[in-house]
């Protein structure tokens, strides 16, 4: 054993180096099946740590998260951090495009930072049909101490989970699909993983106390359905939706798509008694609801059985979803991850370089259900699209660019099945149209950043569309839907280089094909763009046995 005697000076140096690290949070998680009666029926689910939803990561901006997975089921797994940028570190997205799945008995460690964020994420599996069956879990990043967030301290803040399950289990629901086959409707919806019904006996899922607030994180992480929120007798007030500081107002329900998630304040300013939270589903032929109870300290008397109405339906409902959608602005003067206000940037005065239109469809080739943009329905290839692209052989499992900028004339007809991956620009300043022909609601989600949700509007996109862009205060996130018979318009600098995955959050159409991979490669080559591949990286695919390239310096 070597001993070491070091001078005071550098005692002192290395303390302050290790000091001006941000802080770490270490988690240790066992991925398991277990059973749980979401909907009242027992079946199998995925736990993590004996939980679902599984454990909340609550942290800081900047901090460093350290999750150690132990894969105890019986299949591959990966989970992904929905919303979470990782930059310049593709590397640990949890796509299929992006990391070899951590094999059934076996770990694997996720390192990453969360760089210059605030807001609320949650985290998922996407391999298989896993996320049909749990794995889920509430990602909440608070502002730094210094930098004023432009709302009081809530008393508490409690993580919800919601969205549609379905009762089939996830290996049933991916043989469907397998077999080209859809998953069809849901059974119902979930608070949290559980189901209750007005007038059900229930313990209160949360304790108010008279005169204070609390914060409320919402996520949608299921598989299909857009979904309504509502507190009985309350009022509440929007202050973040995927990591934007919004203008706040004052909301009696609130709708959340696929994939989307956002915080609300709400006063416990009623008499003392219980109240429902109420989720019903949106859009669809079958309503479904699920209602959690909230108890005032020291209160015994039940709910009331009368729920707060539900939005309008069917063609009014989608006009008064997307006016919802228009009543979100920036708050310009609040600050977020950073000191200087959320307004300093000025994304309207940039000018576009690309233009990107992708329109959705749903197909059948040889029988069998796909779905595709713009003609093309991803499929993964055996090795992961950034491992093949960073080894130098992406040649012999992809190539670039087989989705065009613009759709094919007849997006019904010609489909191909094949990885879709779109060779984009370093810094670029890009317009992505997504246009919706289908009669069902879509949502789209970006991986490893945050884009300016400029319209939603009817009709189909045309250049001249633009002067109806909001380029003043639109929201920076990460999803958005896009109504039946309508199109959405989103702009971002693509400034993070890694491989990053565009993607419907309706799981069925993912699975299908709905997605593909934005490439984005620094000309440099530079650590100060991007990390070179982790040492503990796991290889797979035609990868496995090559000597490992160069590191970036």
């Amino acid at each position: 054993m070597e001993t070491r005697t070091f001078g005071f000076f550098t005692l002192l140096l290395i303390t302050t180096l290790v000091k001006a690290e941000d802080p770490y949070h270490f988690f240790e998680w066992k991925v398991t099946y277990g059973t749980m009666s979401p909907l009242g029926i027992p079946q199998q689910v995925i736990l993590i740590n004996d939980k679902f939803p599984g454990p909340v990561i609550n942290c800081t901006s900047n901090n460093n998260i350290v999750v150690n997975v132990f894969n105890q089921l019986d299949e591959p797994f990966l989970l992904t951090w929905n919303g979470v940028q990782q930059r310049k570190n593709s590397w640990v997205d949890g796509t299929p495009g992006t990391m070899c799945p951590i094999q059934p008995g076996t770990n694997f460690t996720y390192k990453f930072q969360v760089k210059d964020q605030i807001g609320s994420y949650y985290y998922f599996p996407t391999t298989a049909l896993h996320r049909a069956a749990g794995g889920i879990g509430i990602i909440q990043i608070h502002s730094r101490p210094l930098i004023p967030v432009p709302f009081d301290n809530p008393a508490d803040e409690f993580a919800v989970v919601v969205g549609d399950w379905f009762n089939k289990g996830h290996k049933s629901m991916k043989s469907l699909l397998d077999g080209g086959k859809s998953i069809g409707r849901p059974d119902g919806l979930h608070i949290n993983g559980k189901s209750a019904q007005v007038g059900s006996a229930a313990e209160p899922s949360w304790t108010f106390e008279a005169g204070k607030t609390y914060r409320f994180r919402f996520c949608n992480a299921g598989m299909r359905t857009s979904v309504n929120f509502r507190f009985q007798g309350h009022d509440m007030k929007l202050v973040e939706l995927e990591g934007s500081h919004v203008m706040q107002n004052d909301y009696m329900s609130m709708d959340l798509h696929t994939g989307q998630c956002m915080s609300v304040l709400v006063t416990a300013d009623q008499p003392p008694k219980d109240y429902y939270l109420v989720v019903s589903s949106r859009f669809t032929k079958q309503p479904y609801t699920a209602v959690a109870t909230i108890r005032y300290k020291g209160s015994n008397s039940p709910a009331s059985p009368e729920l707060p109405p539900s939005p309008p339906g069917n063609t009014a409902g989608i006009a008064w979803s997307i006016n919802q959608f228009r009543s979100y602005r920036w708050n310009l003067t609040a600050s977020a991850a950073r000191p200087n206000p959320q307004g300093s940037y000025h994304y309207g005065q940039i000018n576009i370089t690309r233009t990107i239109k992708l329109v959705n469809s749903r197909n059948y080739i040889d029988g069998k259900l796909r779905f595709a943009f713009n003609g093309v329905s991803h499929i993964d290839p055996k090795t992961p699209l950034k491992l093949s692209e960073y080894f130098g052989v992406a040649d012999k499992e992809f190539k670039y660019d087989t989705i065009p900028d613009e759709p094919p004339p007849d997006i019904e007809k010609n489909v191909k099945i094949t990885p879709n991956v779109l060779n984009a620009t370093y810094r670029n300043f890009v317009e992505i149209i997504f246009e919706n022909r289908e009669n069902t609601i879509q949502t789209y989600h970006l991986d490893g950043y945050s884009f300016f949700a400029v319209a939603v509007e009817p009709g189909r996109w045309s250049p001249e569309k633009r002067k109806n862009y909001n380029l003043e205060d639109a929201l920076s996130r990460h999803n958005v839907a896009v109504f039946p018979g309508c199109w959405a318009a989103v702009m971002l600098t693509l400034d993070n280089a890694g491989m990053w995955s565009l993607r419907s959050e309706m799981w069925e159409r993912f699975y299908l094909g709905q997605q593909l991979y934005v490439s984005v490669l620094s000309p440099e080559r530079s650590l100060r763009d991007e990390y070179s591949l982790p040492e503990t990286t796991q290889l797979c695919g035609i990868v496995t046995n090559l000597p490992k390239p160069q590191g970036y310096v």
